[in-house]
């Protein structure tokens, strides 16, 4: 080999004119990575079009309705008149006996909005505000209509509270004493007076003779009643006081169980005193005297 091709074929592999020919050869390769970026920027597009795809409603798919805070639905509208409850106007709707603005609904679920008429089976409706009063009663005064008028009513002790159409909640003869719940919200009457209550209720009794400790060892254990088993939650002499004074606590409002209880053990009720009704207690309510519940306070009965 001469000298002339060994250097014509060291300038020809070795020069760097040589390098840049092969360097601009491999620019479709730097094009290739120029367009990473390109990709990176259609994504937000992707994402965008995928958002405009969800926010489009479906064709058999409803427009969600904006609820209109003065709209009330058709039955509790009713119940909130005070003629009965939920439950109960569920059942006069879908037998035809309503009409809103003249016209029969048995919609259920209708709303009715302001300024629509009402009429529930013939009368014209007017929803009242739910009142919830308690009340610390004292004796002598029961919630049973006295014919004679030897015993007043309770709901003189409570005219004044209020222009609503409350009523008590449960049974108190004249004899017992203590909390008393007054409510025109039929929805929570019937609530406290089924049977199956899951509120709890504590009387203070007051007894002719002191309790033998098997006597309330028996009691704390279940009684029956007239073929019924009746569950107690708790019985217990009351500290500091005569062993003729007791602490009972059960879920039932009906005060006459409360007496029969010792009945069936042989002992006289001299006195019953409710003390705690669902929570609620005497504090700083003396005898005779009534306060309206608090918004907590109602919410908590709402949710036993």
């Amino acid at each position: 080999m001469n000298k002339k091709e060994g250097s014509s074929r060291n300038s020809s592999s070795g020069r760097p004119g040589g390098e840049r020919k092969s360097s601009s050869k491999s620019k479709p390769a730097l094009n290739k990575r120029s367009q990473k970026p390109k990709k990176a920027t259609d994504k937000p597009k992707a994402a965008a079009a995928a958002d405009a795809e969800k926010k489009v409603p479906k064709p058999n798919q409803a427009p969600k309705r904006i609820k209109n805070p003065d709209e009330m639905r058709l039955n509790k509208y009713i119940s909130n008149s005070g003629v009965c409850s939920r439950r109960d106007a569920d059942i006069y709707i879908q037998s035809g006996n309503v009409k809103v603005n003249g016209i029969p609904v048995t919609e259920m679920g209708y709303l009715v909005k302001p300024g629509d008429v009402v009429n529930f089976d013939g009368a014209v409706l007017n929803p009242e505000r739910k009142e919830y009063i308690l009340l610390n009663k004292p004796k002598n005064f029961t919630t049973a209509m006295d014919e004679a008028n030897e015993f007043r009513n309770v709901m003189e002790l409570v005219r004044g509270a209020t222009n609503s159409k409350i009523q008590p909640v449960g049974r108190m003869d004249k004899n017992t004493t203590g909390l008393l719940l007054f409510t025109n919200d039929t929805d929570m009457i019937r609530k406290f007076t089924m049977p199956n209550q899951k509120s709890s209720k504590i009387y203070q009794v007051s007894l002719d003779k002191n309790l033998k400790y098997e006597d309330l060892e028996k009691i704390s254990g279940g009684v029956v009643l007239d073929g019924h088993r009746l569950f107690v939650e708790e019985v217990s002499y009351i500290d500091n006081e005569p062993k003729t004074e007791i602490g009972i606590k059960l879920r039932t409002t009906n005060v006459k169980v409360v007496r029969a209880i010792f009945e069936n053990f042989k002992y006289d009720v001299l006195r019953i005193d409710r003390v705690s009704y669902a929570g609620l207690t005497k504090k700083n309510l003396p005898r005779g005297n009534w306060r309206f519940l608090t918004d907590q306070e109602v919410i908590n009965l709402k949710n036993i």
